[in-house]
């Protein structure tokens, strides 16, 4: 079913759990996280990075509330890392219930402003609004920051930032990175901490792929309410596709889907166990 971002966070700060959102480009992956989260019976966020929806268009939208409204499980259907105001327009007139406003390359003030605008916007809209404070390294999507550009989220700075630009989930920075942890993941708790005790929105944590099943329940304790997962995603689809091209003959179409569809099916079913999200829905 079609679910209100809101109602999402909100249940998972009243479980003492956190949502996976995982990111998706087809029809393959959307099945993959819908079936794994009915199979699981948990609550699901599909993610579109801004460059899934600039290559899906509406149609890739539509595709994704189509399948929401026939879940049997919350669904909700979010925009991530948005920096581009046409682009969150354009989301949220398709029908998004949730957008990651990104202005963490900007200054503060400038970040501030930038974020305030957007939320205006999509509140208007109905929809809820993440927003990052800090800059994460790593790279996603043809998106890469330079390890020199990464900065930690402030916590009295953070709790300035939700009073004022009125979000309602804030994304930090705690040493978390995107795509793979190329060395053992190091993050700073008693920085998370602090911000759990400063701010009161529900908090998020970009970079779940390969984090150990501690620091996430951790992260859980602390006040994350929602984690991002893509690098796996991706992977699974890449390893499932390969595989099946190497297999002697010819291979049939529908049959390198399902493989696909499979792989990455598991990928989700693994995470939302760890993120506590398993048999939260009735």
């Amino acid at each position: 079913m079609l679910t209100s971002t809101t109602a999402l966070l909100q249940g998972a700060v009243a479980g003492d759990y956190a949502i996976g959102a995982f990111n998706v480009y087809n029809l393959e992956g959307v099945r993959a996280v819908i079936s794994a989260a009915e199979v699981h019976r948990s609550p699901v966020m599909l993610q579109l990075h801004p460059g899934a929806l600039q290559h899906g268009g509406v149609g890739l939208v539509a595709l994704c509330l189509a399948a929401a409204r026939a879940a049997t499980v919350p669904v909700t259907v979010h925009l991530d890392h948005s920096s581009a105001p046409a682009a969150i327009h354009d989301g949220l007139e398709a029908g998004i219930t949730s957008v990651m406003v990104d202005g963490s390359h900007l200054a503060y003030e400038d970040n501030l402003a930038f974020t305030q605008t957007m939320t205006e916007l999509a509140h208007r809209h109905h929809a809820v609004v993440e927003a990052e404070l800090g800059r994460l390294t790593g790279t996603e999507d043809g998106l890469t920051v330079p390890e020199y550009e990464a900065k930690f989220t402030d916590p009295a700075q953070a709790a300035d930032f939700v009073a004022r630009t009125g979000i309602d989930a804030l994304a930090v920075c705690i040493g978390n990175v995107h795509g793979r942890y190329r060395s053992e993941p190091r993050l700073d708790f008693d920085r998370l901490a602090a911000i759990h005790r400063l701010v009161s929105v529900p908090l998020v944590l970009h970079g779940a792929s390969g984090l150990p099943e501690a620091m996430v329940q951790q992260a859980i304790t602390l006040g994350v309410r929602k984690f991002n997962v893509n690098t796996e995603i991706r992977e699974a689809y890449i390893d499932a596709l390969r595989v099946g091209l190497q297999a002697p003959g010819t291979p049939d179409v529908l049959d390198l889907m399902g493989q696909a569809e499979k792989a990455m099916q598991h990928v989700v079913a693994t995470k939302l166990q760890l993120f506590l999200a398993v048999n939260t829905v009735s």
